[in-house]
């Protein structure tokens, strides 16, 4: 009984270490039907530059292809390679018909474990673009692929570093966490969630008179000063951008949108 009462405490001692280094903000949502509830972002870590790097390569569609993929390639490029050398007269003498009858059906039915994860197969509550879906068994997949779609099966894959937490009864897991310090002592900080705030209510739809986004996922980022409070902009309204000195997805222009969070303080030190 001892050693698990020993067991339990040490248990208790890592969570309470773990969660001090953690960061929390706290704000109040903003120009959104159901402005003024108090919004709770918990981090426990920061992303690391290799996040950075693969989310903004999944945003430009420029990550590696799997050597494999250009082997599969389409219908097209199987069908003229495999039909002269198999199904020819190499097969003729075989069985003809049945033969390339049986080898059209093995074709379809192989696994193809290199096209890229579709996000509503990783999770099927996610409402993913229906477009990122593509054409699973030929060649129009990489053409059907979107940025979009992209770097949702992208956030869907990452490791959770936080949660934000709204009036919501469930809190949206944040996959990116990228503090960039600057000059003068403030932080603008890029978070991303691999769901989009207010899926589950309707407390999220902007009331300023911009049009509003549609991602499956959100994009939020704050701007603090040196005392750690500012106010915070999202992709309920801006769109996805890359910013090249940053290196990172950001929101495209940023000082035009209106303020989602606002009264962003930090309650915890780095």
């Amino acid at each position: 009984m001892r050693r698990v009462l020993q067991l339990f405490a040490l248990a208790v001692l890592t969570s309470a270490d773990l969660h001090a280094q953690g960061v929390r903000f706290l704000a109040t949502s903003a120009n959104v039907s159901g402005a003024g509830e108090t919004i709770k972002i918990n981090l426990t870590e920061w992303s690391p530059d290799s996040r950075r790097d693969e989310l903004v390569a999944a945003w430009t569609l420029t990550a590696a292809a799997s050597p494999a993929r250009g082997a599969r390639g389409g219908g097209a490029g199987r069908g003229a390679g495999g039909a002269a050398g198999r199904g020819g007269a190499g097969r003729g003498a075989r069985g003809g018909a049945a033969a390339a009858a049986t080898a059209t059906a093995t074709a379809a039915t192989a696994p193809v474990p290199d096209l890229p994860p579709d996000p509503d197969v990783v999770d099927p509550d996610n409402p993913a673009p229906a477009r990122g879906r593509g054409a699973r068994g030929g060649g129009g997949n990489a053409a059907a692929q979107t940025p979009e779609s992209s770097l949702a099966a992208a956030l869907k894959r990452a490791p959770t570093v936080g949660i934000l937490w709204t009036s919501e009864i469930v809190g949206y897991s944040i996959k990116y966490a990228y503090r960039l310090p600057q000059p003068d002592g403030s932080e603008r900080i890029i978070l991303a969630t691999d769901r989009r705030v207010g899926m589950w209510s309707n407390l999220w739809k902007p009331t300023a008179a911009v049009k509003a986004t549609d991602y499956a996922f959100s994009i939020i980022e704050l701007h603090v000063n040196a005392k750690g409070e500012g106010e915070g902009k999202g992709v309920l309204t801006g769109n996805v951008a890359v910013d090249s000195s940053a290196k990172t997805i950001a929101i495209d222009g940023y000082a035009t949108l209106p303020v989602i969070l606002s009264g962003v303080k930090r309650q915890s030190g780095y």
